[in-house]
């Protein structure tokens, strides 16, 4: 299949952002609208609130009074269009992504429009790649879900390990293991309305359920595959590399997919059996056995919850922040994120490669809106990596270096190193 030319007719804007009124939306915005020589707009289908969004942007950012205001409906064809042929990249943060994201990227393709969004639906990703992957190739449009905290750290933090490993030490990979060694953020209406679909897709759907369960579900060539990796863990475990004890964590079985994805799509640079994991760290043998433990049968509880029908899960949804809602701009402030990535070079038997990951800010808002901003606008203003530039991808193999050294200067770091 041949790519047709990546040189496109200049567009209004750099950047739309889709779905603006939202919670993360509105952050999202906000972030843009500080950065110099960025032409963007805000986009949704509702004019009044798009408005007292731009209102309330103008008041700390002056110069943005006018910012221009775009209306259209997620599944009215004509109207997406029209955004789309207006901007060199959709940035969409309207989620529960399965039911809203699909026409958006089938608008961003027809019309040559980068796209990228903070979807965490595995499922969603799937349908993408099955429906727009190949004419996404053919018309050198990137297609980059999965660009908030689900799952640039992780995705990105293999990526830095895999390159150091292979400059430093000669050597790809046979595996990481990925720590959440800290966090602190609270939780969204949009993300909370997310948790649930993906439960009431599993147990309805069993295409789905089958894709939600399959370590290698996003793999560009499922059949040929390694299968190296299993099903996720989830039950705790005792690392002597790392020092602690992991638990289950609720974004490792996206972030492990995308990761997959990553290594597949580049031919298995990272490693040809290279095997993925992410997980929870406690610290100190018992007083982390015991957290751990706590917090195995917590995911568990709260996943049969939720799979439930009855009077638990609706006291369960009463307890979630309703849609619009989410953390405080104080808990937005004092959020944060650590992540560590231990590798094994292949031959060994002992990790020797480790890298880490921080970013300042609750990981779910602050952090996802900067990450994704700041992807919109590498997609909209560097130029397009060599051998990608087009297709539905990841963080890693659509921007790589690119994105992060643009996250290094919005204050996450990136450091590697040998053990």
């Amino acid at each position: 299949m041949t790519a047709l030319s990546t040189e496109r007719p200049s567009r209004p804007f750099d950047i739309v952002v889709w779905g603006a009124t939202g919670f993360t939306g509105r952050l999202v915005a906000d972030y843009l609208a500080a950065q110099p020589n960025v032409h963007f707009a805000i986009a949704g289908r509702n004019r009044s609130k798009l408005e007292a969004v731009r209102t309330a942007i103008a008041t700390k950012h002056p110069a943005r009074a006018a910012l221009p205001i775009l209306i259209g409906e997620a599944h009215d064809d004509e109207s997406l269009d029209r955004i789309a042929k207006a901007t060199r990249v959709m940035c969409a943060t309207v989620g529960p992504f399965a039911e809203h994201g699909l026409p958006v990227v089938a608008a961003c393709v027809r019309n040559e429009t980068d796209y990228c969004d903070i979807t965490g639906e595995a499922h969603y990703i799937r349908r993408l790649i099955d429906a727009h992957h190949d004419e996404a190739v053919l018309k050198c449009v990137r297609i980059v879900p999965s660009c908030g905290f689900d799952s640039i750290p992780s995705d990105l933090g293999t990526f830095v390990l895999a390159e150091h490993a292979l400059g430093s030490r000669g050597r790809a990979l046979s595996e990481v293991r990925a720590y959440v060694w800290g966090a602190r953020g609270g939780v969204s209406g949009g993300t909370a309305t997310t948790m649930v679909t993906i439960f009431d897709v599993a147990a309805k759907d069993k295409a789905a359920r089958r894709v939600l369960g399959d370590p290698y579900a996003l793999s560009p060539d499922r059949a040929n595959d390694l299968n190296t990796d299993g099903r996720d863990a989830m039950t705790p475990s005792w690392d002597s590399d790392a020092g602690g004890w992991t638990a289950p964590w609720v974004m490792g079985s996206i972030n492990s997919r995308v990761v997959r994805r990553s290594n597949a799509l580049f031919s298995h640079r990272y490693g040809k059996t290279f095997r993925y994991s992410e997980s929870l760290f406690m610290r100190g043998r018992i007083v982390g056995a015991v957290k751990a433990a706590a917090t195995s049968a917590a995911m568990g509880a709260v996943g049969v919850t939720l799979a439930l029908s009855g009077t638990a899960r609706k006291l369960a949804l009463r307890m979630l922040p309703s849609s619009g809602e989410g953390p405080s701009e104080s808990t937005r402030a004092s959020g944060y994120f650590k992540l560590r990535f231990l590798g094994v070079l292949e031959g060994d038997t002992r990790a020797s490669v480790v890298a880490t990951v921080t970013g300042q800010g609750d990981p779910g808002y602050a952090a996802t809106s900067r990450m994704v901003a700041q992807a919109a606008m590498c997609l909209a203003l560097d130029p397009p990596i060599g051998g990608f530039e087009g297709g539905v991808l990841t963080p890693a193999t659509a921007m790589g270096t690119q994105l992060v050294e643009r996250l290094k200067k919005a204050d996450f770091t990136f450091e590697v190193s040998n053990l």
